[in-house]
This record gives structure tokens, C-alpha cells and sequence, in this order.
């Protein structure tokens, strides 16, 4: 992803390492929440903001132009709220406007604070994953699109050969619902026979979008034991965890409260819901408005 996802060591005043803050993280809907739960489990003593862009996801099929505005209002409104770190955990996001925040918006906004993406810390960890060397990525049109998971593979792993496909459908069909009626499993099981079809070697399928953990097991069940899936949120949570040791900088400026806020652009009540149905969170949401 031409650099675009490297956790770089920096350097903050005096008075911005006073100002303590949580940590944000931003997703286009509830698929964040993924990571966040595995954050929890990692990082149980720190605390956090959410903030799913419910109103305008899918974010998958937009243009970069787009999808940086919408990432970039998001991740200064998370700043105002006080946080020094955000984390996209989002791949769309990661891969379409991660790279241009972190050399052209931050220097405006904040230079003392960060802004991090999901899609490096899968790509480091993924050869240890693959025993035939053929790795398979579902993820979204606009990530597909973006090549970012071939190119990052490519710098850790040169020897892997990356297939994709795009699941433009997967997104709506998980805020919606639908990913459980027959027409959408139909849906899921006709793009990973898609995926496979591009080689017979491949054994590791990675996730690439955080809302597809959500139906992780039908895909597992498609596949057979054979085929490894690998979701990104244990690897996240761990990488991230591994970030705020290497930089007690900014370790020292994240609030320990074990708290978590909730906001949601679209309808609060829906997103409570789905939270808990789908991910297993009793969360309470407030909207936001960008």
C-alpha cells in the first residue's frame, strides 16, 4: 500500500503528552466493532470512542475522493473529542485514505497525534498463516480496487501470490441482515467459490473488511478444513497493543478508564441492536452528525 499503513515511531510536545485522551476507531458501519471487541480483550484497561458512519455506508463502492472526505470528518471529529490516537478499522478506509491523512491532513489538524489502518498488521503476519504460498483476500470492491493487500504482502511476504475477489454485495447484505436468508448465504457461497476458482493452491483465505467476521463460520463451513479463514481482530488488537509499548509517548497520553462511548450517523436504536446480534455487544449508541 506504498507505505500507507506504517505505525511510525513520533515525537509530541511536552503539552500535547499532558493532554489525555481515548483511543478512537472509526469503521463506515458496525464491522469495526470486530476489532473493538478484541480490543477489549487485549486492552481491557484502556478506553475508547466508536464511531460507525452508518448513514453513508457502504463505504466499498465510492470513489478515493469520496471515501478520504467522509474518513477525514470522522477522524476529526474524533479528534475534537479529545483523542491523540484513531485507528480505521475499516479496510476501505485503511486502504483509499489512510496514506494521504497521514502525509497531508495530519500536519494541518493535530502533527502530534496518529492516525493508524488495519490492513498492515495483517499483511506482516499472513506468511505465517500459508504453507502452499497462495493466499486468498475477499474483501471490498474499492480495497480490491486499491491493490493495497498485493502490495503489502508483496514488501513482507515476496513469495506468496495474492488472489482477490470483491464482494461488492457482502457489506449491504451483513448491515441488512440478509447475509442469514438463503439468497444471501447463496451470495456469500457463490464470490468464495469465485475466490477459489482462481487457483487450486490456495490454502489461507484472509478477511479483508471487518464486517465479514460476522459470517466467518459459514464461510469456514464452505471451505472445509483445508482452508484456513484468518479475521483481522486478534491481530489488530495485538499489533496495537504492541504499537503502545514500542511508544510510551503515546501510551502515556490514552485514558485507562475501561471505557467505551458509542456513536452511530445513522438510527442509534438499529445500531444497538445489531451490535448485539451480530458481534455480541450490549452497547447504547448516541447519533452523531457530521
Amino acid at each position: 500500500m506504498k507505505g500507507n499503513q506504517k505505525w511510525l515511531p513520533f515525537f509530541c510536545s511536552f503539552d500535547s503528552m499532558n493532554e489525555l485522551g481515548p483511543i478512537g476507531v472509526f469503521d463506515s458501519g458496525y464491522g469495526g466493532l470486530t476489532i473493538l471487541k478484541e480490543f477489549k480483550k487485549y486492552l481491557p484497561n484502556y478506553s475508547f470512542i466508536y464511531f460507525g458512519d452508518n448513514a453513508r455506508a457502504p463505504y466499498g463502492t465510492r470513489s478515493f475522493d469520496v471515501v478520504h472526505e467522509y474518513t477525514l470528518q470522522a477522524v476529526n471529529e474524533l479528534f475534537s473529542q479529545g483523542c491523540p490516537l484513531v485507528i480505521l478499522a475499516c479496510n476501505t478506509a485503511s486502504a483509499k485514505a489512510l496514506r494521504t491523512i497521514q502525509q497531508d491532513d495530519l500536519g494541518k489538524l493535530d502533527p502530534t497525534k496518529r492516525v493508524l489502518g488495519v490492513i498492515r498488521p495483517s499483511t506482516e503476519l499472513i506468511g505465517n498463516f500459508t504453507k502452499s504460498k497462495k493466499v486468498g483476500v475477499l474483501a471490498t470492491e474499492g480495497t480490491v480496487k486499491s491493490n493495497s493487500y498485493v502490495i503489502e504482502i508483496g514488501k513482507f511476504s515476496p513469495e506468496i501470490d495474492v488472489f482477490q475477489h470483491a464482494c461488492p454485495m457482502w457489506v449491504p447484505l451483513i448491515e441488512n441482515g440478509e447475509h442469514l436468508s438463503q439468497p444471501g448465504k447463496e451470495f456469500i457461497r457463490e464470490d468464495v467459490e469465485k475466490l477459489l476458482k482462481l487457483s487450486p493452491g490456495i490454502d489461507t483465505i484472509l478477511l479483508g473488511c471487518t464486517h465479514y467476521p460476522v459470517v466467518e463460520d459459514y464461510i469456514k463451513s464452505l471451505v472445509g478444513e483445508k482452508v484456513q479463514v484468518i479475521s483481522q481482530g486478534e491481530i489488530v488488537a495485538k499489533s496495537l497493543a504492541d504499537y503502545l509499548t514500542r511508544h510510551p509517548e503515546m501510551e502515556k497520553r490514552i485514558v485507562k478508564e475501561s471505557k467505551i462511548d458509542y456513536y452511530t450517523s445513522g438510527d442509534p436504536e438499529s445500531f444497538n441492536e445489531k451490535a448485539l446480534e451480530f458481534v455480541g455487544l450490549k452497547i447504547e449508541s448516541k447519533r452523531l452528525k457530521l
